[in-house]
């Protein structure tokens, strides 16, 4: 057995699809802990638990693995398996996901599954973020399976200078519809969002959130957006400085007096 330790977390649940492909790519390269939300949490970011108390249950065990059920945000997981769980074990790679639905663009800001994985690079620990663009329940994951496991392979046999976080999507559809890995940088869009308002069967009005993804990036060949539209897995390096280094000097100037 290798003793590689790999945590693995997500933000949708410890027992969904995704989640069991990414055991299984992760048992190839070594022993692996799993701590991941007891419900779906979705949408979360950064979001971490300070006001009321966490509970953990190890939910199974078997040779090389063990997961274990958290009731926090996957933030919570990463921060409970690192300073509780494993504090006195060192974790060779996090990953985090596999995530139903693409986490590319601006997505990359609310998602669950890469903030997880933005905390887990804080730990100095390679960390990767993999998402399949399929929202469907029963998406077929063997192209995130195949792709998956080759990047896990090559950031494991070619470490790279911490901290690293990657962001990877990968298209819907049959592995051989897949023309490689493109490296990325977000494509600049927003979500247009909309409320429909209804009413339940008590009279109640209540909001449901809608909208669709709006691309300002259509034809910049360097973004994610444009790789997975055009049938290639999107690797974005990630870093938590969010500081626009672009605008400095003018606000220099601006405030600077």
């Amino acid at each position: 057995m290798n003793e590689r330790l790999i945590f693995l977390t997500n933000d949708d649940g410890f027992d969904s699809r995704g989640m069991e492909v990414l055991i299984d790519i992760a048992r190839r390269f070594g022993r692996v802990v799993v701590v991941a939300p007891e419900r779906p949490q979705s949408g979360m970011s950064h979001a971490f638990t300070m006001l009321s108390p966490l509970f953990i249950r190890k939910v199974r065990e078997e040779e090389g693995l063990e997961v274990y059920a958290l009731s926090g945000t996957p933030v919570d997981c990463v921060k409970v398996a690192f300073d509780y769980l494993l504090r006195e074990r060192k974790v060779d790679l996090v990953l985090s996901g596999i995530n139903h639905g693409s986490n590319s663009a601006v997505a990359l800001l609310y998602s669950g599954t890469m903030g997880a994985a933005i905390e887990g690079s804080f730990y100095d620990c390679p960390s990767i973020g993999l998402s399949l663009t399929d929202h469907r329940p029963d998406a077929d994951f063997t192209a995130a399976r195949i792709w998956g496991e080759r990047i896990v392979r090559d950031v494991l046999e070619h470490p790279a200078p911490l901290p690293l976080c990657l962001n990877v999507n990968i298209p819907a559809g049959a592995p051989e519809t897949i023309r490689g890995i493109r490296v990325c940088r977000q494509a600049q869009g927003l979500w247009r969002e909309q409320f429909v308002c209804r009413q339940d069967p008590h009279g109640r009005d209540y909001l449901w959130l809608t909208g669709e993804f709006v691309n300002d990036e259509h034809g910049a060949e360097e973004t994610d957006e444009w790789a997975l539209t055009h049938g290639y897995v999107s690797v974005q390096p990630v870093q938590a400085d969010q500081t626009d280094y672009r605008r400095m000097e003018e606000m220099r100037r601006l405030f600077d007096r």
